[in-house]
């Protein structure tokens, strides 16, 4: 099961436009209600978070399907959304741990010479490393939705491999000029895929 729901959000594609967009529970009733058994072979359904294909089988009734994608995926957000979490009264804990860290005597002073002391210091410069990595994964996580999704879905469209490039290079405005001409549903989700891949200021 998956732990984080805002992956359980999809875009279902009938060729190059979208047909739905949501949680994965509204995009399959939706298409299973709108769409004929043949167009239903031909949809594509992309993980919003990851830009992965999913694969869906369709037959059977709306309610059948949706419990074997219950049983693929656990719970899905129609349902599990509303769930709020208990929140306890009170001061949350802390949680402080001692640990020995092992630094050479010119680190220690500059440590022990920092406003705070060198627990205050060594938390902040730990705080701050964890932010600086956070920033990298999720440039990493959307560079590679955005690759998923455009390989499948743009992979022999017009200076494809220009953007690719782009992407990776970190290069948005060259990006945008190149996947300036794509068909309009796909190049609006891949802009959307690719919201957090370019560093800030770029």
């Amino acid at each position: 099961m998956r732990d984080d729901q805002t992956r359980f959000y999809c875009t279902a594609f009938l060729g190059v436009g979208v047909v739905a967009s949501g949680s994965l529970q509204h995009v399959v009733s939706t298409v299973k209600n709108a769409l004929d058994d043949r167009d239903l072979t031909q949809l594509l359904i992309f993980d919003d978070s990851t830009g992965k294909q999913i694969d869906v089988e369709f037959r059977g009734k709306t309610d059948d399907v949706l419990k074997q994608l219950g049983e693929q995926f656990g719970d899905l957000p129609g349902t599990e959304m509303n769930h709020q979490p208990t929140r306890r009264v009170g001061r949350p804990k802390l949680g402080v741990v001692s640990g020995e860290v092992t630094l050479l005597p010119k680190d220690w002073e500059w440590l022990k010479s920092q406003p705070g002391g060198a627990s205050v210091t060594l938390r902040k410069l730990v705080g701050d490393a964890r932010r600086a990595g956070g920033k990298q994964s999720k440039i990493r996580e959307s560079q590679e939705a955005t690759y998923h999704f455009m390989t499948a879905m743009a992979g022999n469209f017009h200076q494809y491999e220009e953007a690719l490039r782009a992407l990776y290079a970190g290069d948005l405005d060259r990006f945008y000029h190149y996947i300036d001409d794509w068909a309009p549903d796909i190049r609006n989700h891949i802009k959307r895929l690719a919201a957090n891949a370019f560093p800030e200021g770029n």
